[in-house]
């Protein structure tokens, strides 16, 4: 039997997207981010959660989406990636989903270069994209972002 994906499904400008849920470690409504200097293009800034600094994500950069600023109704979602605590910022976070393996498609087989996206889950109203923290940012974005952190401490 096909193991389910667990995907937690977020809103950017009316579109889903996702993220595999055992990247998540929690949601939390929006709060003011601290912008660092030097920051790669597709971070914010920081927050302070518990004591530990992290990242924010602009996750509509990454999906060429339309700019705008942090609203107080929007989401923080804090995730791990492979290397660190992230927060993306979306609109809204609406459902969890199991999906079987048969309904996920490898963005490798749709566009291969979609280095961001690990894939597309196929539900009954549609499509959803499942977005790949760990290629979020390249190897150059980290260093930048790792070099900002530390002088902010």
């Amino acid at each position: 039997m096909d193991q389910p994906h667990q995907l937690l499904v977020f809103h950017l400008d009316g579109q889903r997207f996702s993220l595999r849920l055992t990247a998540v470690d929690r949601i939390e409504r929006a709060v003011e981010v601290t912008p660092l200097p030097k920051m790669p293009e597709n971070v914010l800034g920081i927050v302070n959660l518990k004591g530990q600094v992290i990242p924010v994500f602009n996750v509509r950069r990454r999906f060429r989406l339309r700019e705008r600023g942090i609203d107080p109704r929007d989401r923080f979602i804090f995730a791990r990636t492979s290397r660190r605590r992230v927060a993306l910022v979306v609109d809204a976070v609406s459902e969890v989903l199991g999906q079987q393996d048969q309904d996920v498609v490898a963005s490798r087989e749709i566009l291969p270069g979609l280095d961001y996206v690990e894939g597309v889950a196929k539900l009954a109203d549609g499509l959803v994209l499942i977005h790949d923290l760990d290629r979020f940012l390249s190897v150059q974005e980290e260093a930048a972002l790792d070099e900002a952190i530390k002088h902010h401490d």
